[in-house]
């Protein structure tokens, strides 16, 4: 028997519009949103994506930076049944055509041009689009029967969402509430591709069981219909997805919505909306912090975030926001896009110590632990192993790869995260990177982000990253991609010797490299592979000789 009340996506803005219909859910930009002005957005959208000819089970791919629109298609699609495919917005048209053939995409939602990027100018690249009318007959992609441009214009050979949502008056309320009604919560809700750190994603497949993940959150981290939740994560991303688009509905806070992260353009608005709650990864933190030292602004509203600080390399950021971004009590926590967000979590009473040397506490749901990948026997308390989960939020599969699937799960049913971590003696644990980051340098295990952690403490350290290089002689080196802070002339002996006195010999990188600017994902995280590939080309053949490079 399933004890907790099953609930559905599409059903939670009516929900909170019932509870508070004049209270402010949504900001972005100039628009303003109650949420009853909001649940009657998602009715249109959802009657618009109905008059289109979306059916239930269909996958449409939303290709959008954020915007109101996508906060409303998110909740319109889940209402009619239909299965959100977001689609990061850094990629460009082989990416795009990869991800709508694998997601078997019926609908395709994206802009026209926005900022600098011709999104339909891509689209064209990729999809053949007709001459005339508005219904595709691409081969190489037989699913796909139409692309909606959110313009107001039209556009040869796709359906302008004006002309979508001016057709939703022909779908009844009572139509909507039918499909709205025949929606079964275990079913998927979402394909969510992963960032691609370490390879092209996989889409990870959810279904409407993870309110139930998200309602625990909002408890425990204390938010409520008094909260002001700012969101410049991207929405495509399961933090921005979660903690700022599900959070903020089910909990009735307003949600304020930028189109991209801005330090000072997110300070201003602390200040302006009086922001209770901001979350994000340690490169927000740190360009917060720094944009605040700057320029302080008055942010003694914020209460409350979520900031993953268990990583060596975080540690020292998070621990100078803590102090520059008071009264802020940012928590860490542990989660990913196959096992969802709070897997593991602090509590807001916690010390600093556990706040920023930890990833948190085992979340409600899951179940934790770290094992020998060599052996598979549990690892003790203070010996680094992979973490694996167990528990409800899991993900229903990787679409169309069950192979991968397969091997992403244990004998005995637990995920692999490919991360590594360790238990504390506290019964917390923490995240230490990802397991396939983790060096082994003349038979020693070397863990970039304590080097990390360590050169970020120097003064003309802006931003590094630690990935290995093979080698003759010790199999492989640590390399260090540097960025140096504006106006510096840090040398790479510089960089080395900074390190000498402080960590083993093993771990101290044996090359250097600058660079102006990292190779990130949209959340917010280095790409390490493309450092290793960078790191062969600019090395060229393994040697055991050292070198510096700059």
């Amino acid at each position: 028997m399933d004890w907790y009340p099953k609930r559905r996506f599409g059903d939670l803005v009516d929900d909170t519009a019932r509870r508070f219909p004049q209270r402010e859910a949504l900001v972005f930009e100039a628009q303003r949103y109650t949420y009853e002005e909001l649940a009657a957005k998602v009715d249109e959208s959802a009657k618009a994506m109905m008059a289109i000819g979306v059916e239930p089970g269909d996958h449409v791919s939303v290709w959008l930076n954020n915007c109101d629109d996508w906060i409303f298609l998110l909740f319109g699609l889940a209402k009619i049944g239909a299965v959100m495919v977001p689609v990061n917005t850094r990629f460009r048209t082989h990416d795009l055509e990869y991800v709508l053939r694998q997601s078997d995409s019926q609908y395709l939602v994206t802009h026209n041009v926005c900022g600098p990027i011709d999104y339909l100018g891509m689209v064209r690249e990729v999809i053949a689009l007709p001459d005339a009318g508005e219904t595709v007959e691409d081969e190489r992609f037989p699913e796909l029967r139409g692309v909606v441009i959110v313009d107001s214009e039209d556009h040869a050979g796709t359906v302008p969402w004006s002309s979508a949502r001016s057709r939703s008056s022909t779908v009844s309320d009572e139509a909507l509430a039918q499909r709205a009604s025949a929606v079964d919560p275990d079913k998927p809700v979402f394909i969510m591709y992963t960032s691609g750190t370490t390879g092209f994603p996989k889409g990870v497949v959810h279904t409407h069981k993870l309110v139930r993940n998200n309602e625990e959150r909002v408890f425990r981290m204390g938010i409520t219909e008094n909260d002001v939740i700012l969101n410049y994560l991207p929405l495509f991303h399961a933090f921005g997805y979660s903690e700022g688009a599900l959070n903020a509905v089910l909990s009735g806070a307003v949600h304020i919505v930028t189109e991209t992260f801005d330090p000072d353009e997110s300070l201003d608005l602390v200040e302006s909306e009086r922001v209770t709650v901001i979350n994000g990864f340690e490169a927000h933190m740190k360009g917060l912090t720094e944009a605040q030292e700057s320029r302080p602004r008055d942010i003694s509203s914020l209460r409350a975030g979520i900031f993953a600080a268990g990583m060596h390399s975080a540690t020292p950021v998070c621990r100078r926001g803590g102090e520059v971004l008071s009264p802020l009590k940012a928590v860490s926590g542990f989660g990913m896009t196959e096992v969802w967000l709070g897997a593991a979590l602090c509590s807001i009473d916690d010390g600093e110590e556990r706040r920023f040397e930890s990833s948190g506490y085992p979340g409600l749901g899951y179940e934790l632990r770290v094992v020998d990948p060599e052996t598979g026997a549990l690892c003790p308390p203070g010996e680094q192993g992979e973490l694996q989960v167990r528990g409800f939020s899991l993900m229903v599969e990787y679409y169309k790869k069950p192979k991968e699937t397969a091997e992403s799960y244990t004998a005995d049913g637990w995920f692999r995260t490919g991360d590594t971590a360790v238990w504390r003696e506290d019964g917390y644990i923490r995240f230490l990177g990802r397991y396939k980051d983790m060096l082994k340098v003349g038979g020693e295990n070397v863990d970039p982000m304590e080097v990390e952690g360590l050169l970020l403490e120097h003064p003309e350290v802006f931003q590094v990253a630690v990935v290995g290089y093979p080698d003759e002689r010790l199999s492989e080196v640590a390399v260090a991609y540097v960025q140096r802070v504006p106006g510096s002339g840090l040398e790479a002996g510089e960089v080395i010797d900074y390190c000498r006195g402080k960590v083993a010999s093993f771990k101290i990188p044996r090359h250097v490299i600058f660079v102006d600017e990292f190779p990130m994902t949209a959340s917010g995280k280095i790409r390490k592979v493309d450092l290793r590939a960078d790191a062969l080309r600019a090395l060229g053949e393994p040697a055991a000789t050292e070198r510096q490079e700059s």
